[in-house]
This record gives structure tokens, sequence and C-alpha cells, in this order.
């Protein structure tokens, strides 16, 4: 049986969060998801281990974008640990390939830079792109079901502490949800805050700053200017498709160094 403790977070992302850890809230948290794991064992997504994989893969001092989601996929065999992304093995016309997904990869296509070969993200989290759930854990079948266990206050905690450790980082903020956390973003130092509806379902389409233009006309450009932003700032773009990923329907990737 898994035993919860800050010793599952990185110890470069725990120095960050300084004495999170000896208040209330951690203890709180320490207590709540641990109950979750002997009520519920074999039922908490991610597994355990895979709580914090996000931290794991994307080390403090290589992050340079962040996407925020809300809480892992509940249904078997999707979540990772990691923001929107689910196994490679899941095929990207198949019905359990979530609608999210398939829209963050027409945003790509139309953007020039192709389509997503499938829907695991690992390589954008070892490129610095932290793939942040705001809740980490969720039972299997319930959506939402640990967002109240306290993993607000330790995911709140973290955004503010980025983004005053680092300038100069990209954030991406899809939905209402996502972008409930922009006053802890704005105390950070020159930060470039993209907007936009959540790419999930019809949602999509909707508020005055969609992700995509009705009839896929048109995307809302983020990971176009997350790119631009970064080649200002003197660092390289991210290679949000693999050079096999897809088609590519407008420039190829390789012109965004040379612009």
């Amino acid at each position: 049986m898994h035993k919860f403790s800050k010793d599952d977070i990185p110890q470069d992302w725990r120095e960050l969060l300084r004495d999170y850890f000896e208040g209330a809230h951690w203890h709180q948290l320490q207590k709540n998801i641990q109950a979750e794991l002997d009520l519920h064992p074999g039922c908490i997504r991610p597994e355990p281990e895979h709580f914090f994989k996000a931290l794991q893969l994307t080390p403090l001092d290589s992050v340079r974008v962040v996407i925020l989601g809300q809480d892992p996929y509940h249904s078997p065999g999707l979540a990772q640990g990691l923001a929107f992304s689910i196994p490679a093995n899941i095929p990207t016309n198949s019905r359990e390939f979530p609608s999210s997904l398939r829209n963050i990869s027409k945003a790509l296509a139309l953007e020039g830079f192709g389509s997503l070969a499938s829907g695991d993200l690992h390589s954008w989290a070892k490129q610095g792109v932290l793939l942040l759930n705001t809740a980490l854990s969720v039972r299997l079948g319930e959506a939402g079901s640990h967002t109240g266990l306290g993993w607000q206050f330790l995911i709140n905690r973290l955004i503010a502490a980025l983004a005053q450790a680092k300038p100069n980082l990209v954030w991406m903020l899809w939905g209402g949800h996502a972008q409930s956390k922009l006053p802890l973003i704005e105390s950070g130092t020159n930060q470039l805050i993209l907007q936009s509806s959540h790419p999930s379902g019809l949602g999509v389409y909707k508020t005055n700053r969609p992700f995509l233009q009705p009839g896929g006309a048109a995307s809302c450009e983020h990971f176009t200017k997350a790119n631009n932003w970064l080649k200002q700032h003197r660092q390289a773009p991210i290679q949000w498709v693999s050079e096999t990923g897809g088609r590519l329907v407008k420039k190829p990737q390789a012109d965004l160094f040379n612009q």
C-alpha cells in the first residue's frame, strides 16, 4: 500500500514550496489522500506513484510553459499524471480519445505544426511544458471526486511561487477554472498569459476568446504565440509535434527557428 508523503514530490519543487509542508493544509491533504488510498485501493487515478509525474518530468529549472488542467481523467486507462495527456496506444480516431486532445490537435494543425500522432504528451513535459492539473487525483468513474480534498492549496501555492520565482514564463489558461488562477500568476514578473475557452467538447467555441473558431476557421494561436515569446527571450521553441506527428498544413516547424 502506497504511503502518501511529501517525499513523493521532487526536491526542487519541495524547496519552492518551502514552509507549506509545515502548515495545516498539507497535513489535511495528506490525511485525506491516504484515507482515499486505504478505502479505495486500486480505484484512484493516476496510480499514486504518478500523482506528481508532471513535477518529476519537468524540473523547476526547465519550466518554460505551463498548461493548467482541472483533474485527471476518471475513465480507466487514461490518466498519466500529466494534464491532458493519455497513453500513446489509444488511437486518435477511437471513442476513448478525449475531445480536448482532439481539439488541441486541430489547433496545432491550423497553426502549421501538424496533427498529434497520439495523445501522449510526455515529449512536451520533457521540453519544459509543465502539464499541471489543479487536482492531482480522482476516483475512477467520479469526475471531480478529489477536488475538495485539499489539492487546491498545494497547487495554488505552487503556481504563485513558480510565477514569482521564474520570469518570462508562458501560461495557457483554457476555461474558467484555469483562469481563476490568474491573480496568482499576475504576482510574477513578465509572464505571458494566454486565455481561451476550454478545448473540450462544444466549450471549445464558447466565450469571446474561443479555443477554435466555429467551423475550424482558425485557432487561438496559443502554440505559435508561446514559441514566439520563447524566441523573443532567447529560448528554443517547443517542438509541439514530432517530425512524424502528422502532415504540416502551413509551414514546417523548423521555420520557427529562422524567423
